[in-house]
C-alpha cells in the first residue's frame, strides 16, 4: 500500500473525521421509536412519528412568526390551564383573527388554528385527554385543506389514526397516541427547538427507518454519502468543473425523488457555497414516499412556492408541466439528479416509441427500464446543465436496444463521466452501482472513467463512504485528473474499438500488474547459489576431516 492509498480495500480511516455527524435529537427519537412501536411494523410507525415531528416543526415555525407579528400583544402565559398563548389571543381578539391570518399567509405561507398546534396536542397527551385522537384527526384535515394556499391535499393520507395497529377501539387508540406523543414531546424538549435541528432529526430518522426496511428502502432513500457525490457533481460548472461551483441554479429535478433528500442536498450545497437556487422539482410514484418528500421540504424551511413535488409515474410522464409538446416552451433544468429503481421491469407500448423522450434513441427493454429513466431526465436537461444518475453496471455493457441507446449517447458526446462505486452501499441491494454524468454540450471529447470500487469503509451489513472517499471522487471529476488504477480519460476511438462497451475495468483496472520475471537472470542467480553451496560444503568437510569425522 502506498502512502497516498490509506483507504483502499475497506481500511478504517487513518484520519479523524473532523465533522462528526452525530444527530443527538434524531438518536433520542429513534430510541423512543424503538421502545414504543412494539409489534407495529417499522414502516407504519415511521409514518406516525415523522408526521408528529412535522406537526411540531410547523407549529414552532408558526408560533415564532406569530410572536414577531403580534409583538407586545402576544399573550404571556402564567398558568392558563394548558391553553396556548395564541388560543388566548384568539379568544381576546375575535375581530382581528381574519386580518392576522391573512398576514401570516403572507409571512409564512400557512395558518394553523391554535387548538391544532403541537403545544396543545402535547398538553392533551400529557393529561391523557380523551379528545386527543379526535383533535389530531381534525388537525391533520385542517393542515391538508385549509392551512396552505396551495393545497396539500392528502399530506397525511397514509396516517390512519383509526388503525387497529394503534388499538382495537377509540379509547385504546387514544391512550396509545397519548403515550407516543408524550414521549416524543419529552424527547424534543431536551433539545433546542431550532428548526434546523428538527429538519436534521427528520433526515436522520428517515435514514434509520430505511436501514430497518431493507430492500424496500430503495424506494425512498439514497444514502447520504452517495447523495453528496451527486450534489457535488451537478453544482460544479458544467463546461469546466475545475472552475468551481456554479453561482446559480435556476431549476433542479429529481424524477424519482423518494423522500426528497437528494434534492435538499443539492440546495444545501448551493446555499452553503454562497450560490442561489431557484425552484426544486421532484416526482415520486409511491404515495407514502411522496408525502414524506412534501413534509421534508417544508421541514427544511422551504416555502410552498419554492418546490413542487408531483405524485405520478415518471415512465408514463403524467406530469403536465413536463408534457409540453412545443419545444420552445419545454421545461428545462440546470441540474438533474436521480436514483431510480434498478433494472425495473416495465411495459413499454408501441406508441411510446414515438414519445419525444425516446424517439431518437429507441425504447429500453422490458426487463430493465434503466435507460428509459435516463432518457427521461436527459430530455429535460438544459444545454448548460449537468445530469448525474445512479444505475446498475449492466447499462455499461448490455447489448441489444441498450447498446444502441448507449452508442448514440456516446457518439453525440453526451456521456461525460462514468464512476464505479463499491458494493453494499445501498439498503436495497448489495450490487456495486455506477454514476453516469451526462451533458448536452460538453467541453471534453473524451470520457472520464473513475474506478472507486476499492475505496470504502467496511461495515457489517453495509459498506460506507468516508468524506475522503467522496472528496477523491469529486476531485477526480472536477480536475479531470488521471491516476493509476483509479481514473483515466479515454478517447472515443478507444471506446469505439471496444464496440461502445463502457465496462469500467476495461479502461481502469484496479489489479496490480504482475512483476515481469527475467528467466535468464533467475537462472544465473541459481547457478551462483549452487557454486556458493559447493564452496561452503568443501570448507565444512575440511573441518570435519580435522575432527576425524566423515564428510557430508
Amino acid at each position: 500500500m502506498t502512502a497516498n492509498e490509506p483507504y483502499r480495500l475497506g481500511m478504517p480511516s487513518l484520519k479523524p473525521n473532523l465533522k462528526p455527524n452525530h444527530n443527538y435529537l434524531g438518536n433520542t427519537l429513534w430510541k423512543i421509536a424503538d421502545e414504543l412501536r412494539g409489534a407495529m411494523n417499522a414502516d407504519d410507525f415511521r409514518d406516525y412519528m415523522l408526521s408528529f415531528l412535522f406537526l411540531r416543526y410547523l407549529s414552532d415555525n408558526y408560533e415564532a412568526a406569530a410572536i414577531k407579528e403580534l409583538g407586545k400583544d402576544y399573550p404571556v402565559l402564567n398558568g392558563n390551564g394548558g391553553k396556548t398563548s395564541l388560543s388566548i389571543w384568539y379568544e381576546q381578539n375575535p375581530n382581528d383573527i381574519e386580518e392576522f391570518e391573512k398576514q401570516m399567509r403572507r409571512k409564512v405561507h400557512y395558518v394553523i388554528r391554535p387548538k391544532f398546534l403541537w403545544n396543545n396536542i402535547a398538553y392533551l397527551a400529557k393529561t391523557q385527554s380523551e379528545d386527543l385522537l379526535g383533535t389530531l384527526q381534525d388537525g391533520f384535515r385542517h393542515i391538508e385543506t385549509e392551512s396552505f394556499d396551495s393545497t396539500f391535499q392528502g399530506l397525511f393520507s397514509e396516517i390512519n389514526l383509526d388503525s387497529d395497529k394503534l388499538g382495537r377501539n377509540y379509547p385504546e387508540r387514544n391512550k396509545k397516541l397519548c403515550v407516543i406523543i408524550q414521549k416524543i414531546a419529552e424527547g424534543i424538549n431536551k433539545f433546542s427547538t431550532d428548526t434546523d435541528i428538527l429538519g436534521d432529526a427528520y433526515e436522520y430518522l428517515i435514514g434509520q427507518f430505511a436501514a430497518g426496511s431493507g430492500k424496500k428502502a430503495g424506494e425512498f432513500y439514497t444514502p447520504q454519502r452517495i447523495s453528496d457525490i451527486l450534489s457535488a457533481i451537478v453544482t460544479l460548472d458544467s463546461q469546466d468543473p475545475s472552475k468551481g461551483q456554479k453561482k446559480k441554479i435556476e431549476r433542479v429535478l429529481d424524477f424519482a425523488c423518494g423522500s426528497g433528500s437528494l434534492l435538499l442536498n443539492v440546495r444545501n450545497r448551493m446555499i452553503k457555497a454562497g450560490g442561489t437556487i431557484g425552484k426544486i422539482f421532484g416526482q415520486e410514484k409511491n404515495i407514502t414516499t411522496y408525502n414524506l418528500a412534501r413534509m421534508n421540504m417544508l421541514l427544511h424551511g422551504l416555502k410552498d412556492t419554492e418546490f413542487e413535488i408531483h405524485h405520478g409515474d415518471t415512465l408514463l410522464n403524467d406530469w403536465d408541466i413536463l408534457n409540453e409538446m412545443n419545444p420552445a416552451k419545454k421545461m428545462e433544468f440546470d441540474a438533474v439528479v436521480a436514483n431510480p429503481p434498478f433494472s425495473y421491469r416495465w411495459e413499454p407500448t408501441e406508441a411510446m416509441g414515438e414519445d419525444f423522450r425516446f424517439k431518437s434513441y429507441g425504447l429500453a427493454p422490458k426487463s430493465a427500464a434503466d435507460f428509459a429513466f435516463l432518457l427521461h431526465g436527459f430530455h429535460f436537461l438544459s444545454k448548460e446543465g449537468t445530469m448525474a444518475i445512479i444505475l446498475p453496471h449492466g447499462v455499461l455493457f448490455r447489448g441489444g436496444s441498450e447498446k444502441r441507446i448507449r452508442t448514440k449517447l456516446l457518439k453525440d458526446g453526451n456521456i461525460d463521466t462514468v464512476i464505479g462505486l463499491p458494493a453494499k452501499l445501498f439498503y436495497s441491494t448489495g450490487i456495486p452501482v455506477c454514476i453516469l454524468v451526462l451533458k448536452k454540450c460538453k467541453k471534453f471529447d473524451d470520457v472520464l472513467f473513475i474506478n472507486a470500487v476499492d475505496y470504502f469503509e467496511k461495515g457489517k451489513r453495509q459498506n460506507n463512504l468516508l468524506p475522503e472517499h467522496i472528496e477523491k471522487i469529486v476531485a477526480a471529476y472536477r480536475d479531470r485528473k488521471e491516476e493509476t488504477r483509479y481514473s483515466r480519460r479515454v478517447s472515443m476511438d478507444e471506446i469505439e474499438k471496444n464496440e461502445f462497451n463502457l465496462n469500467i475495468s476495461r479502461y481502469v483496472s484496479t489489479s496490480l500488474e504482475e512483476e515481469i520475471i527475467d528467466l535468464q537472470e533467475v537462472n544465473k542467480k541459481l547457478v551462483d547459489i549452487e557454486k556458493d553451496i559447493e564452496k561452503a560444503r568443501e570448507t565444512h568437510n575440511k573441518f570435519l576431516e580435522e575432527l576425524g569425522l566423515p564428510p557430508i
